[in-house]
This record gives structure tokens, sequence and C-alpha cells, in this order.
């Protein structure tokens, strides 16, 4: 079963690779909410997933979460990776968004995978460089853009990692993901609501006009 999995989702993988993916590999599941990774802990595996989508953020002394990026089905979470390959600790958390399947590799094989297989260390250079481009992207947001303008990229980006028009959680979820106030997100909701852009409703958000006019 697993093997079958790998082999559709990394059709570029040599064989090989794929192979000992799969017999080193173990298939998981992670249910919407919970953590993978924790922040300061040594990492012994890292996830490549296969399925759902997992957000990777950092937090604050006051509990504060700053979102960095998405991972997608077919990715990996290169923070990690490089944790592992430092063999230090996380500096980042993982939390699954939904529900999730990943395969977890042991960290021992990272650095024997890059030099035995040439697709491995081709995939894992081009997640770093997917990875540093999106840090680049929230650097900029939060430098640049207006709290409103980030909100809407917040729905936007969201929309584009996991096809989902649809945020089930509360104003305080989407306050600690862009690092603010509840206070300050349900009035830019509220404004986003009356120019039409998404509908509130108790518990979930539904920002499906706003990526209707944005794609």
């Amino acid at each position: 079963m697993v093997e079958e999995i790998v082999k559709r989702r990394f059709p570029f993988f040599e064989s090989e690779l794929r192979s000992a993916i799969s017999e080193a590999g173990t298939f998981k599941e992670f249910k919407a909410q919970e953590e993978l990774i924790r922040e300061d802990q040594f990492i012994r595996s890292f996830p490549i997933v296969l399925s759902g989508l997992i957000k990777v953020c950092r937090t604050d002394e006051e509990g504060k979460e700053l979102l960095l990026y998405y991972l997608r089905p077919g990715e990996v979470c290169t923070v990690s990776l490089i944790c592992c390959m430092d063999r230090t600790r996380s500096r980042v958390k993982a939390i699954a968004e939904e529900k999730t399947t990943a395969i977890v590799v042991p960290v021992e094989l990272l650095d024997s995978w890059m030099t035995m297989y040439q697709t491995w260390k081709e995939y894992v250079m081009h997640s770093m460089q997917m990875r540093f481009d999106e840090l680049l992207n929230t650097l900029d947001s939060i430098a640049f853009l207006k709290m409103d303008e980030r909100l809407e990229k917040f729905f936007t980006e969201r929309y584009r990692s996991s096809g989902s028009k649809i945020f089930d959680g509360s104003h305080q979820d989407v306050a600690m993901a862009m690092n603010s106030s509840r206070e300050v997100i349900s009035r830019l909701l509220k404004q986003m609501e009356n120019k039409g852009l998404i509908h509130l409703s108790r518990g979930q958000i539904d920002y499906s006009p706003l990526c209707d006019k944005s794609y």
C-alpha cells in the first residue's frame, strides 16, 4: 500500500529511492490541529506530506503564532531537515490544518540519501528554494502590507495551498495565525464582509467571494 502511494505521489524519484522510502518510512495519519513537530524538540524523523495541509509557524513568549508557510501534498518541511542535518532543536512547530497523511522517515537516512539518490538531492534543494521564497514573501507581507491587505492575502494563500474556501475556526484563531489581536482581526473581518468579500458565521469564515474575485 505504502509503495503504491509513494509511486503515485513521487513518480520522478528513482525506483530504488521509492523502495527505500517505502521500507524505511512509516505511514501516519494526523487529525486536524494535531501537532507533528514541537518547538525546541530534537527531531528524530521528518514527514513527507501525502495528503492534507500542514502549517509551519513560530510562537512568541505570549503564545502568539507567526505563520511561516504551508506544506502541501508532495512537500517536506525543509526547516526540520536543516535541524536534522545540524542535529539542533526545532525552531518551528508544525500542525495539521486538516486531516493529513504523511510518510515519516528516520533522520539517520537523510545524509546517505543526499549522496545516493540524485532525485532526492534535487527534491530537497528545490524544497529549500521554495521555502526561502515563501519566507521572503512572509517578510514582505509583514514589512510592506497593511493589516487588511495581509488578511486578504492570508485567505488567498490558504486557498492556493489547500483549495479550500472555508476557514473552520474563530476570529482568535485567525488573529493567532497573523500575530495580531482578536479585536483588530474581528473589525477587519467585518469590513471584508461589508465589502462582500467573505461570509461570517459562528466558527466559520467563507472566503469564496474573495477567491472568486482574486483568481
